[in-house]
């Protein structure tokens, strides 16, 4: 779906939106335009043949039936892998598609084309992209999908309502509509869910039975006993997950080979250098030297920035720490002491996006290689930083208090309060919002079409998914993966 903002008066002729319209229908793709309450939506679907003549443009890599990654071509389709459900494309590969048909409408003429909005007149240059030109004229307001309607209400009802078996889940269906990264997700998210089954019994059998003279071996064999635990998780999830990507026909070993090999391409480029006779072998040397001094300059950036984050955290959650602890010791009730631990906390969530704002800033400075080692040092930096900022105040009371007991009602408190609050934030705030932007939509539409007082209610569900907050990273736009904020609570 194109959203576009509605016109403030009638147009006196051809509008850059009916001029996109043309250019999208000419592409071969199927539009229908509808006028919506906040704005106008242009939806757009495509046929599967349509869709394949991009991906072999495009020079797609898909799995064959043989077990290898080629590039698509439409004409060989029965060749290749289909998914689960049956469809020949996934849900992230139709997207591409789409993308690369609605950003692939260029102007192909010798001159500028003159396009008007409104009172708004702007020109379209030579091999440049429509749907960019307008994005930059704030023409068009946002890009997005839109669910399949039929396999959500299926997923909704398999998957999210599904009371009768709730640790069953669906996820090649998951897989199918979302793709890879979902489906392991919430695959690991299950097999975590039901293996808390056992360190939540012991635990509670240590806190419930009295072992009389055994009492002190307890703890001890507590501890043992949840080590031992996660070593067995991980090994278990590594065998689960090979299967699910061995059933999913997915070959990371291929993605692997061609990360090293863009990582070799410095060494590659130096042994090129080394087999050009213009090229004296003192040259080798120093060309030696230089990737050596980028490869440490990169390591010695990485530990600085590192070192940022850390003093960072130091100078400023330290004074709040003390005032947390005073005012802690100080309040006598116990439900004042939950009342502060939420207020300590929901700043904790503010000081924790702070500074995974600055780690976000920080990489764009680092000489990674790559989007994935990007993504890599981002994950060390705020991973850190999640670290100290929920256990730095732990370590403080444990030197304060050094009673055991006293610790064990603070932590007790901290994990009570934290997954209260985190729950309430995580699904109230994008309901909040739905439900504001909705509201301000069929208010607008009450006083404009039904001022008598009628009821008013959003038409259409692009509408509906419109209003709806997108879900990202807490810690930036940059970080199109809503999932980085479960992984590191996780």
């Amino acid at each position: 779906c194109i959203v576009v903002p509605k016109l403030s008066r009638a147009a006196t002729g051809e509008d850059c939106v009916a001029s996109l319209v043309r250019e999208l229908e000419g592409a071969g793709l199927l539009v229908e335009r509808v006028r919506g309450v906040p704005a106008e939506f242009i939806k757009l679907s495509a046929s599967m043949g349509i869709l394949g003549r991009a991906a072999s443009e495009m020079q797609m890599k898909k799995l064959t039936c043989i077990g290898m990654e080629l590039q698509f071509e439409w004409e060989q389709v029965a060749a290749f892998v289909r998914q689960p459900d049956g469809s020949l494309f996934s849900w992230r590969e139709r997207f591409t598609c789409f993308r690369y048909l609605i950003y692939g409408i260029v102007n192909k003429t010798n001159s500028e084309i003159s396009l008007k909005f409104d009172d708004k007149e702007f020109y379209w240059k030579q091999n440049e992209s429509l749907l960019r030109r307008l994005e930059d004229e704030g023409v068009v307001k946002l890009v997005f999908p839109l669910h399949e309607e039929i396999k959500r209400k299926q997923l909704l009802r398999n998957w999210a309502l599904n009371w009768h078996d709730f640790t069953w889940q669906p996820i090649d269906e998951v897989y199918s509509y979302f793709g890879t990264k979902i489906a392991t997700y919430f695959a690991f998210l299950g097999m975590y869910t039901r293996w808390l089954f056992f360190p939540a019994v012991s635990g509670l059998a240590t806190q419930l039975i009295d072992f009389g003279s055994f009492q002190w071996l307890v703890l001890p064999a507590f501890f043992i006993f949840v080590i031992s635990w996660a070593v067995f998780f991980l090994q278990f999830w590594k065998r689960k997950n090979s299967a699910l990507l061995a059933r999913w026909g997915i070959n990371y070993s291929f993605a692997e080979y061609k990360a090293s090999a863009n990582e070799l391409e410095p060494i590659r480029h130096y042994l090129s250098i080394e087999r050009e006779e213009e090229k004296n072998f003192d040259d080798a040397p120093a060309e030696k030297r230089r990737l050596q001094r980028n490869e440490w300059s990169g390591v010695l950036l990485r530990i600085r920035n590192n070192a940022i984050i850390v003093l960072g955290i130091i100078c400023l959650q330290l004074p709040f720490e003390l005032a947390y602890a005073h005012l802690y010791e100080k309040t006598e009730t116990e439900a004042l002491r939950y009342v502060l631990t939420a207020l300590y906390l929901v700043a904790i969530q503010y000081y924790t996006r702070i500074g995974g704002k600055v780690s976000v800033i920080l990489i764009k400075y680092e000489n990674n290689q790559g989007e994935q080692s990007s993504a890599d040092s981002l994950i060390y930096k705020v991973f850190g930083l999640y670290f100290m900022q929920s256990y730095i105040g732990l370590f403080y009371h444990a030197s304060l208090y050094r009673d055991i007991l006293t610790l064990r009602k603070v932590l007790i408190q901290r994990l009570v309060v934290s997954q209260v609050l985190e729950n309430l934030i995580e699904n109230s705030i994008p309901y909040l919002k739905y439900s504001y932007k909705k509201y301000s939509a069929v208010h607008k539409k009450r006083e404009r079409e039904s001022p008598s007082g009628k009821s008013v209610r959003l038409s259409t569900r692009v509408e509906k998914e419109y209003l709806k907050p997108s879900y990202t990273a807490s810690i930036g736009e940059e970080l199109e993966d809503g999932l980085f904020d479960g992984n590191n609570d996780k």
